[in-house]
């Protein structure tokens, strides 16, 4: 929520609770479902595993977007 606090001091959005409520769950539900995908894709390794090689998978793709790594 934090987050969503952030972007409206930036961009001047004045979101309700509602909004805020909703906007959390929908990026829950969805690093659940990436996390579980990734979980599976990889012999049903754990979940905290999952999420660490999703984590780094994201840094390194934004890496090489930026031509830091071939």
């Amino acid at each position: 929520v934090s987050y969503f606090e952030w972007v409206q001091g930036l961009q001047s959005f004045f979101w309700d609770e509602n909004d805020v409520n909703l906007r959390l769950e929908r990026a829950m539900v969805r690093a659940y479902h990436e996390v579980s995908d990734q979980a599976k894709a990889n012999g049903d390794i754990d979940f905290r595993l999952a999420a660490f090689m999703l984590a780094v998978n994201r840094v390194y793709t934004a890496y090489k977007l930026r031509g830091i790594y071939p």
